[in-house]
């Protein structure tokens, strides 16, 4: 792996990275403010989550749309990121992808200036794509030289990053406690990785019933400290 690749992957999984992540729990609010999670099941729903929510649904769909990339098939990448949105049935999960995405398309613009940004730029000034994140992350990570193995592994670390991130802003973890979460959560984040390069386009889509309830509830709660 070029070391100018293992370092546009580093910087784009750093916390400090302005891409909007930081505005969200993934769902770990609503869990939060239901009284569903603890301290001690944190680990079980970051879990979850990887393997039957970011897997199927986020990475699966960077898996897809890097592939597509890489063979210049634009159509695919088009095609991968309506079936993506169509996937996110909660409003705050499409407006999140969205916003996040579109926010990264703008900083990869300045700071990579790709070829494959600048095409995407193009489908997304036509209306063709919305800009759903991990399609834009496919994208950038393509241009800067990413097997999709290592781009899928780089956008589940941040997911998971993130995650833990946003329990300790919900005083659910310490910062000790954290880094152990982030590095127990190694195995199931290399199992979801390999799962993702496995699946096709029907096969794109996660299931976590009741993450979407408590997304639900989230949206109409009376204070929020997370847009989703």
């Amino acid at each position: 792996m070029p070391i100018a690749a293992l370092l546009s992957g580093l910087q784009l999984t750093d916390s400090a990275f302005p891409s909007g992540y930081y505005t969200l729990s993934h769902g770990l609010e609503g869990f939060q403010q239901a009284r569903a999670v603890t301290p001690r099941t944190l680990p079980a729903l970051l879990t979850d989550l990887l393997r039957h929510s970011a897997g199927p649904a986020d990475a699966t769909a960077l898996a897809l749309a890097h592939r597509a990339v890489g063979a210049q098939d634009w159509d695919e990448v088009v095609a991968v990121e309506r079936r993506l949105y169509a996937t996110k049935l909660g409003r705050e999960a499409r407006q999140a992808t969205v916003r996040t995405g579109r926010q990264l398309l703008d900083l990869a613009g300045e700071v990579y200036a790709t070829w494959q940004v600048a095409r995407y730029r193009e489908l997304y000034a036509d209306g063709a794509v919305r800009g759903c994140q991990p399609v834009v992350a496919a994208a950038v990570h393509a241009g800067n030289g990413l097997t999709t193995r290592q781009a899928v592994t780089c956008e589940l670390f941040a997911f998971a990053a993130s995650f833990v991130g946003a329990a300790l802003r919900l005083r659910l973890t310490d910062h000790r406690r954290a880094q152990v979460v982030l590095h127990t959560a190694a195995p199931v984040i290399e199992e979801t990785v390999e799962a993702a390069l496995r699946r096709d386009l029907a096969d794109l889509g996660g299931c976590v019933p009741v993450a979407d309830v408590m997304a639900g509830r989230h949206e109409r709660a009376e204070a929020r400290l997370f847009a989703s």
